[in-house]
């Protein structure tokens, strides 16, 4: 998209921010600032226009906001059209289910989503995903990623939709993959706020946006050590301690 400004947008913060993913749209802008791009940082409430961007973050709520935000975002159809013109995407849990085709509803019932994944999310028989997740990241350069999960749903990707990455702890989409990674869109199980634990994820989203593979490189320090800790506290965790729908 041709614009003066980077336009970054958390979308719908009033009925997807249960879980303080709206961090990962701050987290975007930062690093795009700190090499020298000139970012709008919009956070877009429900009850006004979406408007058009370069990159849309969407986050985990819950089950009544989910269906309202999926009915507004069909209904208004901007985010669609936003990414068949190129606009990257990074969905967690309630927003990464909306941009399925179905997820269900607090009743169990199928609630339609934006079909932009070939996916569709079933309520759990299980115990509800309550942890630490880790995943080896099918997504060149990210590595191994790491977040927290609370959820219940169990989401069947069809042939088109390649996982975000392989489990090594943790649930994800109940089937030992997390996610969705489809050209420039990511879906994921993962709060944290994600990109806040995973830097080189942001980066990958920031490339897409603007066109750039040749990001400069930044004073990660910080970043690395908070992943390297939650890293290795999720790993060394006994298998038992950790909640994993079967």
């Amino acid at each position: 998209m041709a614009r003066s400004a980077l336009r970054i947008v958390v979308v719908y913060p009033d009925l997807l921010g249960t879980y303080g993913d709206g961090g990962n749209g701050v987290i975007l802008a930062s690093r795009a600032r700190r090499r020298g791009f000139e970012v709008d940082l919009v956070e877009a409430a429900s009850d006004r226009p979406l408007p058009r961007a370069d990159l849309y973050t969407l986050g985990g709520g819950e089950d009544a906001p989910q269906v309202q935000a999926a009915e507004r975002l069909g209904a208004e159809g901007v985010l669609a059209a936003a990414v068949a013109e190129g606009a990257a995407v990074l969905a967690v849990c309630a927003g990464y289910q909306i941009l399925g085709k179905s997820f269900p509803t607090a009743e169990g019932t199928a609630s339609p989503g934006l079909g932009l994944f070939e996916v569709a999310t079933e309520k759990g028989t299980g115990a509800r995903a309550v942890g630490e997740i880790v995943v080896e990241a099918a997504v060149p350069t990210v590595g191994l990623l790491t977040g927290f999960e609370n959820h219940g749903g169990v989401s069947v990707r069809g042939p088109s939709a390649g996982a975000l990455g392989t489990l090594r702890r943790g649930s994800g989409n109940g089937d030992g993959t997390d996610g969705v990674w489809s050209g420039r869109l990511v879906g994921t199980y993962l709060h944290g706020p994600v990109l806040a634990r995973n830097p080189a994820l942001a980066d990958v989203l920031l490339s897409w946006a603007t066109g750039r593979d040749d990001l400069a490189p930044l004073d990660d320090r910080r970043e690395e050590a908070l992943r390297a800790e939650r890293l290795e506290a999720a790993l060394s965790s006994p298998l038992s301690m950790l909640r994993r729908r079967r």
